[in-house]
């Protein structure tokens, strides 16, 4: 008898496996990348492009920036497309006095942003163009002058505000002056003179609302004025805050055309990208 084993017989070999479709796996990518994103402008950051003049000197028209959701927790406005999942602020937040943020109109929630100037509480007044905080005036020195390109075919907010450069461009040069809150926080505005804006009455603000402003004083429809569409934004409510404006991720100054990609290049305001806020 032989102590050798018998061979084991051929077993049939296992089938290839099938190979994934090119479909397939661009599928499950696309999907991956929705989910990215949605985590990402809803509990992260949200975008946003300045669209007016409103917040000169610090931004600019054509800005885009990103908006940081976390510091004041999470509410309707800060889900994306505005939809109803949030009730109130979870957690609770505030904004600090002086922070610039994104917000939504009271009444049309067209997003807008401004800086929040008074808090639940604060009495704000502007008497002579000098803000006014709990009564007491707002430090307030001027600090030289913005000079800004005039785009093609365009125009300074007054005519008094249009020369030409040393090369013969025509620019838009605007006084600016800087205001320091009594927090600490300092930052520039623009003040074009006395306007009708400039002395209001006293607004005081009521609980879970901010009084809002926009640092190019004489040309910023803000909580001076009634909400109405297209206009004033009133007092907002802080459910409205969409998120606190964080930095600058792209900048153009509107000269870009879609048929000339290499305006896309020539347009972009370089040095404005990666600029905090």
């Amino acid at each position: 008898m032989s102590d050798t084993a018998p061979a084991p017989a051929d077993t049939p070999a296992p089938p290839p496996a099938k190979p994934k479709k090119e479909e397939d796996s661009l599928v499950v990518f696309l999907l991956k990348l929705v989910v990215v994103v949605l985590i990402f402008r809803t509990l992260i950051f949200s975008s946003f492009s300045i669209p007016s003049e409103s917040m000169m000197p610090r931004l600019l028209e054509g800005d885009y920036l990103f908006a940081a959701k976390w510091p004041y927790g999470y509410s309707q406005a800060s889900m994306p497309f505005d939809l109803p999942l949030v009730s109130g602020r979870v957690p609770a937040g505030m904004p600090d006095r002086g922070d610039v943020a994104v917000f939504k109109h009271p009444v049309d929630r067209v997003d807008y942003i401004k800086r929040v100037i008074g808090l639940p509480g604060d009495q704000v007044q502007m008497v002579n163009g000098v803000l006014h905080l709990n009564g007491d005036p707002v430090r307030k020195t001027r600090d030289g002058t913005l000079v800004v390109s005039l785009r093609e075919g365009g125009r300074c907010a007054e005519p008094q505000f249009q020369q030409d450069s040393a090369d013969g461009a025509p620019t838009c040069s605007y006084p600016r002056f800087r205001e320091t809150l009594p927090n600490g926080v300092t930052y520039e505005v623009l003040d074009f003179g006395l306007r009708q804006a400039d002395t209001t009455q006293t607004f005081i603000v009521p609980e879970g609302h901010l009084f809002m402003m926009g640092d190019n004083r004489d040309n910023s429809l803000d909580s001076r004025f009634p909400a109405v569409p297209g206009q004033g934004v009133g007092l907002v409510p802080v459910e409205n805050v969409v998120g606190r404006a964080s930095f600058v991720f792209f900048s153009t100054d509107g000269t870009a055309e879609w048929l000339k990609p290499w305006t896309w290049f020539t347009a972009a305001r370089w040095s404005r990208i990666g600029r905090g806020i």
